[in-house]
């Protein structure tokens, strides 16, 4: 970078700031949504095996999601790291923790093909009741070997889209986004449904289209990336494994996996236990989780813009940087919101009966929930920009396991006694993020006392913008 052109990181008004960065990654994340959900939406209307085909990608989802939670949580651990490197004005420990960061998107793909190989089918049979029809199991494992043995186009995209948000280019990795989103999309009902020529390939031709988008948006943020962003150096020597980086990833990456990972966990185990009432139970809340990601992954975008504004402060030792960050993002993330219309979206995945009704209850009771979960996130964000992966990591906990499921069994069990009554089993949700919202909120006191206070002596000077 020019030096007559000062890192709008350390020039920019965080309250700008963080709309400037965390629109393209809004945007970005939402996309990601979007074709979630117009995959779902295409199998879905598959003739004669639409139903089929939507509870299979209910079952593969928490799964897709745990490849999400090793990229994620390792582009975080690097965006931290550089970020905070960025800060320090060390630009070559910047460039080791990039390479070392996609040395592991390597050994992350090599543990899925193996997974691929191995793993899928014991995986789709442990959430089967008697219920659940050999198609859709069939269907299942189909899709999920194709995403697991192509896994290296999210893994390295997971990588190149953090690399380009913590320099501060967030733009170019929301234009990657698109490129694979726009592909995919495009693909769905060629591959699906046999048109242009292609073979009819239903729910493997959803499967390859999805890793083909994930293959350009991973090309496109790699040119991005070595093209825009200037100030991290690159060489195929950083590429070698330091433990002493890998570690320093992890401390704050390992932390930020496992609370992406729980989110996979947490919707295995629903899936386990909604079975237990029935398939359509389990069918409606698989559609309902991809709807909801329109809000929480606007949520998700804007903590990935709080993270590395706050941890490039926190490098250069500037507090009150740091204390608009933590204001805003949090002003920010509590005022996301979105309008669904649940009725619109059963008929876009062709819902009838039993399962349509409980989608729409879900719609209607969990989106209470979408204030305090956006808070919850956005805490967890401030907590990663500040070395607290612990923390991110309690509040994960929370929300996904430690509150959620004792009282998703207190409510299936008055559901199995009181068929009537299934649409309590989604006010758990509400009732989660509500209780972890406080918890986070006294987290935040604790880490800003420890982590920022101390810097009341060692202020830089406020940067004036040119």
């Amino acid at each position: 970078m020019n030096a007559k052109t000062p890192n709008k990181m350390a020039v920019m008004p965080v309250s700008k700031l963080l709309i400037n960065m965390g629109t393209p990654m809004i945007l970005s994340m939402i996309l990601q949504a979007v074709y979630n959900i117009a995959d779902s939406a295409f199998v879905a209307n598959m003739k004669d095996t639409g139903a089929d085909a939507a509870n299979a990608l209910t079952l593969v989802f928490p799964a897709q999601m745990l490849m999400v939670a090793f990229g994620i949580g390792t582009g975080v651990g690097m965006n931290a790291l550089v970020s905070k490197s960025l800060g320090q004005k060390d630009s070559e420990k910047a460039g080791k923790a990039a390479g070392n960061a996609f040395f592991l998107a390597g050994v992350m793909s090599v543990i899925f093909i193996i997974f691929a190989l191995i793993g899928v089918r014991p995986y789709v049979m442990s959430q089967a009741s008697s219920e659940t029809s050999a198609l859709t199991l069939e269907m299942s494992v189909s899709y999920l070997k194709i995403c697991c043995l192509c896994s290296s186009g999210i893994m390295i995209f997971s990588i190149a889209e953090k690399l380009l948000q913590a320099a501060g280019n967030s733009l170019y990795s929301t234009i990657a986004q698109i490129a694979g989103a726009v592909v995919n999309i495009i693909l769905d009902p060629i591959m699906i449904y046999g048109l242009l020529g292609c073979p009819e390939l239903g729910v493997k031709g959803a499967a390859f289209a999805t890793v083909i988008g994930q293959i350009v948006s991973a090309g496109s943020g790699l040119f991005f990336h070595f093209r825009i962003n200037k100030e991290i150096k690159n060489s195929l020597s950083y590429l070698r494994p330091d433990m002493k980086i890998i570690k320093e990833i992890y401390q704050i990456g390992f932390p930020a996996i496992i609370a992406q990972a729980l989110m996979s966990f947490m919707t295995y185990g629903l899936n386990i236990l909604l079975v237990k009432i029935s398939v359509p139970m389990q069918t409606a809340y698989g559609m309902y989780y991809k709807i909801q990601q329109f809000v929480l992954f606007a949520a998700f975008g804007l903590r990935d813009a709080i993270t590395p504004v706050i941890a490039f402060s926190h490098g250069a030792g500037n507090k009150s940087r740091i204390r608009d960050g933590i204001k805003f993002g949090l002003l920010y993330a509590g005022t996301i919101a979105a309008e669904c219309t649940a009725g619109t979206f059963a008929h876009i995945f062709s819902m009838t009966g039993e399962t349509e009704t409980l989608f729409i209850n879900a719609m209607h009771v969990i989106s209470l929930s979408f204030l305090f979960a956006g808070l919850n996130i956005a805490f967890q964000g401030i907590y990663q920009a500040l070395d607290g992966g612990i923390e991110s990591l309690v509040i994960s906990l929370l929300r996904q396991l430690m509150i959620i499921f004792p009282l998703i069994l207190l409510f299936i069990h008055i559901a199995e006694k009181n068929p009537d009554q299934k649409w309590l089993v989604w006010s758990a949700f509400p009732i989660t993020e509500f209780l972890t919202a406080i918890i986070g909120a006294i987290l935040l006191k604790r880490i800003y006392k420890n982590k920022i206070s101390d810097l009341n002596n060692h202020i830089l000077p406020e940067p004036v913008q040119a």
